[in-house]
């Protein structure tokens, strides 16, 4: 199976609901790991200020995903840029990803690509 995890929730929202659909996007795909599909993390919008958080060995999600970050394939271009996320991106070696070249943008993550290649896509 082929799995695409796309992580949108903000971290800086500070609410329960981020946290969780968080550590339910970590718990799913542990679960795809342990089961070997093939498998890779996006984060896009406010989600591209999650990768700078969850590097902090204080995070209650750091080890999970220090353990799934081998996964973790980048961060959307333009929505990293426009929430000022790409500094932390680079400081923790998350890659921009920007191959879908929407015009007026910089580009961001094509989740076509995706569903065109026959993965299952989910949203957190």
């Amino acid at each position: 199976m082929k799995n695409a995890i796309i992580i949108l929730s903000d971290p800086r929202a500070g609410s329960d609901e981020a946290t969780s659909r968080l550590l339910n996007a970590l718990a799913f795909a542990d679960e795809c790991q342990r089961n070997a599909d093939e498998l890779e993390i996006v984060f896009a919008g406010t989600g591209t200020r999650w990768p700078q958080e969850l590097a902090k060995p204080t995070h209650p999600a750091h080890t999970r995903y220090s353990a799934l970050r081998e996964h973790v394939r980048g961060a959307s271009r333009s929505c990293a840029v426009r929430n000022d996320a790409v500094p932390g991106l680079e400081a923790v070696g998350v890659p921009l990803i920007a191959d879908n070249l929407v015009p007026g943008s910089q580009g961001v993550a094509s989740l076509r690509r995706y569903v065109a290649d026959g993965w299952h896509v989910t949203t957190f």
